[in-house]
């Protein structure tokens, strides 16, 4: 009898917990913490687990003729505590994402319109590159310093995922000259002569 109780106590335990941890919608409204404040179950409808803004192109009108539509958990509240976000990326033709990384996340990437020639850079300095079409895909470990250019001469379109709702991003371009970190400093730890640096600072709002 003792034992029946207790099994009966634990099942009623795990299934109490099981339903507790079928998702965590954030509150976008209350103060961030980590996690992020779930909203009330009871508010909740279907249309919180969905996203309708990946199906609208990116404005390319940019110095890198590129755009990433993101469905983080910022966008797409559903996706906190889950482990994964989405994204769009909409290359012009000439466009480029230049190196980056998500230091918190891998990528996935899959091509659903024009070619996209895409590679990374391992921490032994190796390189995998390749030029991808319409309906391939590439992995980008977390970390990794990668890019995207388009390899085709019309927009070039992906959707990509992440093992994180927040994968974070830093661009590599834009930590060197998108800041005031001091010319000298970034040529003698970059090698490249003053002139280019600040040229660049120029072209990427960086201050001399």
């Amino acid at each position: 009898m003792e034992k029946a109780i207790i099994l009966s106590f634990l099942l009623v335990s795990l299934l109490s917990s099981s339903h507790a941890a079928d998702f965590c919608v954030a509150d976008l409204t209350a103060a961030p913490t980590p996690p992020a404040t779930p909203a009330e179950e009871s508010a909740l409808t279907a249309d919180d687990f969905v996203f309708t803004g990946l199906g609208m192109a990116g404005n390319t009108s940019n110095i890198i003729k590129a755009a990433v539509t993101p469905a983080f958990v910022g966008q797409f509240p559903a996706t906190n505590g889950l482990g994964i976000s989405a994204g769009r990326l909409d290359l012009a033709k000439g466009g480029v994402i230049p190196f980056h990384t998500h230091p918190g996340a891998s990528e996935v990437l899959i091509v659903t319109q024009g070619s996209i020639c895409a590679g990374f850079v391992t921490s032994s300095n190796k390189v995998y590159t390749k030029t991808l079409k319409k309906g391939d895909s590439m992995i980008f470990p977390q970390g990794l310093l990668h890019f995207q250019l388009n390899a085709a001469g019309v927009t070039s379109v992906a959707i990509v995922s992440f093992s994180s709702p927040e994968p974070g991003l830093q661009i590599l371009d834009f930590a060197l000259f998108g800041n005031n970190l001091k010319t000298a400093l970034i040529e003698a730890v970059t090698f490249l002569d003053a002139a280019t640096i600040k040229k660049l600072k120029g072209v990427l709002g960086g201050t001399m």
